[in-house]
């Protein structure tokens, strides 16, 4: 006589998701998720903020006074604390250095089918944030002017 192989048990449906029910959602997730999500918003930051980072590099090096302008705006001579262009700075900075780590890791799982796998995307993704973060943190440490 044959037996029907034993179904596993029904998992939940979620039909009209909320915030409860998404943080629990999300709870379930690797680093993976978390780092393609960020390497999407770092891209999109860099591309919303290229207007700021060309008239930022603009008064940096068209002349000693707009040098100058550009220098008292991180010293909070201007409009807005100095702080508050700091962090833009340094958020600007993050995003390029995480698109930066999570670009490579896309370009070898491109370069290679064997590293498409959920072994590969979780050591992968540790790595950008091991990689990314101690960058980042130096990076701010010397514009906060702790070193």
């Amino acid at each position: 006589m044959a037996t029907t192989p034993k179904q596993p048990p029904k998992r939940r449906e979620f039909k009209r998701i909320g915030i409860p029910d998404l943080t629990s959602y999300a709870m379930r997730w690797s680093l993976a998720p978390f780092a393609s999500i960020a390497h999407r918003v770092s891209g999109a930051f860099m591309f919303v903020m290229l207007p700021v980072m060309l008239w930022l590099f603009d008064n940096s090096v068209t002349s000693e006074i707009s040098y100058a302008r550009f220098t008292a705006l991180f010293d909070g001579q201007l409009f807005l604390p100095g702080w508050f262009w700091k962090l833009v700075a340094l958020s600007m900075i993050w995003a390029l250095v995480h698109h930066i780590c999570a670009g490579i890791k896309h370009l070898v799982m491109d370069a290679s089918h064997s590293a498409i796998n959920k072994r590969f995307s979780n050591i992968s993704a540790f790595a950008i944030y091991a990689i990314s973060l101690p960058i980042v943190a130096a990076v701010a440490a010397k514009l906060f002017g702790l070193y």
